[in-house]
């Protein structure tokens, strides 16, 4: 638990105290007591980076950003690959290093190639998105001790604690702004949860 340092040290003294075991030079125990639960189940839950704009300077800093986190996460992703042998990942076919770059052309305006010739642009650009989402929830939750976070508490991590929460709600602006009506009305119903939405204001109570 954050900010618990008498729980930490207890903690930290029976960790090195292991280096006096005679059995070693490897050692695996078990911390015979379990952590203090913290009020806040998302309060350890955080991206591994967070850069300061500016810091970046690059003459677009979300975009640095967004790319700058993305590629911070793959290790935990690689993991999470690795631990359950699957990935919901792939239905945008955009591969995983290019995924950033593709969902931010939109968030510019701009209109990239679309990944998958038999559907929509608007289409590859949502599975896109789920592609993103996905990445994410799986990176986060192959971090030791965040296994079984509930639904709710993922939810506030990725629109609230990323970078890649903010770049999907600039993308909600851009699509609702297009005069594309299907990417219209991808922007403004399927990127976002609706109370995330009204949260960010890029929707008003009673549009829906």
């Amino acid at each position: 638990m954050p900010h618990d340092a008498g729980f930490q040290k207890k903690v930290l003294i029976t960790l090195l105290r292991l280096l006096d075991r005679p059995d070693g030079p490897i050692v695996l125990d078990d911390y015979p007591l379990d952590a203090p639960e913290s009020e806040e189940e998302t309060a350890g839950l955080s991206c591994p980076v967070r850069f300061d704009d500016q810091a970046t300077g690059a003459s677009d800093p979300l975009k640095t950003r967004f790319l700058r986190e993305i590629q911070a996460m793959r290790p935990w992703y690689d993991m999470a690959l690795e631990k359950r042998g699957r990935t919901s990942l792939g239905g945008s076919g955009v591969n995983i290093d290019l995924l950033g770059e593709y969902i931010y052309a939109y968030v510019k305006g701009e209109e990239p190639d679309n990944p998958l010739q038999d559907v929509d642009p608007s289409v590859s650009l949502k599975l896109a998105v789920e592609d993103l989402k996905g990445y994410y929830i799986e990176a986060v939750t192959a971090q030791p001790g965040q296994e079984d976070l509930s639904s709710k508490a993922l939810k506030e991590w990725l629109w609230d604690k990323t970078t890649a929460g903010e770049v999907l709600i600039e993308l909600i602006k851009t699509c609702s702004q297009s005069e594309n009506e299907k990417l219209k009305m991808m922007g403004t119903h399927f990127i976002a949860p609706i109370d995330v939405m009204l949260k960010r204001g890029v929707m008003k109570p009673g549009m829906m």
